[in-house]
């Protein structure tokens, strides 16, 4: 009972704060354009402020583990084949590129870290998982939507640039960089800039969270019920019970194994909507996917620290 608290204590208030944004859309509080400006701010200010002031104040010689950060690389290039293979068994290819994304693409900054700053007080590893899968699920989500449109085409020299380029102006690694090279040069850290860097860290989360909230559509779960609860439940389970025991043989524990987690069993990211909708594709499938794994990821997220704390590993 004592674990089952403990987990429920890292899981559920996150949930619970990412369901007021849902109630404040119903009454009006919220709607579309606001959640849409507030994605925007936590994106480009308040997360990247977060995890610049967790890494500016590490030993970056001790937090390094480029181990780690090439098993997450691994990993996620591992998940996206599979989701590819898995793919091809789909009737309905007209889908194929937003069933292969969404299965595979994490909230591994806004949801993800929540959890590891309930659990640990601070992000912990995400910013090195962050470095070890974003990227990659960024350029393959380009490759695979491309590749995969319903209208037909492919990859242009245009969309490569693009991607590229958002990639390296990308606000959370940029963040990721910056704390990193603070904490290598050894840079003091005032405590007036420590305090406005903190004060606009601690918003990311619960805005974070009321954001995703807010932009749930329950009407569009179940547009396809065959390949959404496969899509469900390869994004929530299946990743995690094939990759989990391999991180926790080779070693990795604590914050490490729980940030592979939530790379790993956490729900699908609501980017994938929005760059599913820019790129040609209907998009009704990805929301729907979006918005059962959120939600069923409260239980699962859960039994998976529960089952990682019984067996001593966090």
């Amino acid at each position: 009972m004592e674990n089952l608290i403990f987990c429920l204590n890292a899981t559920v208030p996150v949930f619970l704060t990412l369901m007021l944004g849902y109630l404040f859309r119903r009454v009006g509080l919220f709607d579309d354009a606001f959640t849409a400006r507030l994605n925007t701010f936590v994106f480009r200010a308040a997360l990247p402020a977060l995890l610049f002031a967790d890494l500016a104040a590490e030993d970056f010689r001790s937090a390094w583990d480029g181990r780690f950060v090439a098993f997450c690389f691994a990993v996620t290039l591992a998940s996206i084949a599979i989701s590819f293979l898995l793919s091809l068994a789909l009737r309905s290819r007209e889908i194929q590129g937003e069933f292969i994304q969404a299965s595979y693409r994490s909230s591994a900054a806004i949801l993800g870290i929540a959890i590891i700053q309930n659990l640990y007080g601070n992000a912990g590893m995400a910013p090195l998982m962050i470095v070890g899968s974003v990227p990659l699920y960024n350029i393959m989500a380009v490759v695979v939507l491309s590749c995969f449109r319903p209208e037909g085409g492919g990859l242009s020299r245009e969309r490569v640039r693009d991607t590229l380029r958002g990639i390296v102006t990308n606000p959370i690694l940029l963040g990721i960089a910056a704390g990193l090279l603070w904490s290598v040069l050894e840079l003091p850290l005032p405590d007036l800039l420590r305090s406005t860097v903190d004060n606009l860290g601690r918003t990311a989360t619960p805005l974070g969270l009321m954001a995703m909230g807010g932009a749930l559509r329950f009407e569009q779960a179940f547009a396809r019920p065959g390949p959404t609860l496969v899509c469900v439940g390869m994004k929530l389970v299946g990743y995690a019970a094939l990759f989990l025991p391999l991180a926790a043989a080779l070693g990795f524990a604590e914050e490490k194994l729980v940030a592979v987690l939530i790379m790993l069993g956490s729900a699908t990211t609501v980017s994938c909507y929005i760059m599913a909708r820019n790129m040609g594709h209907e998009g009704a499938f990805t929301s729907g996917v979006v918005m059962l794994t959120t939600l069923f990821s409260a239980l699962t997220l859960t039994g998976w620290l529960f089952l990682c704390r019984v067996l001593g590993l966090i």
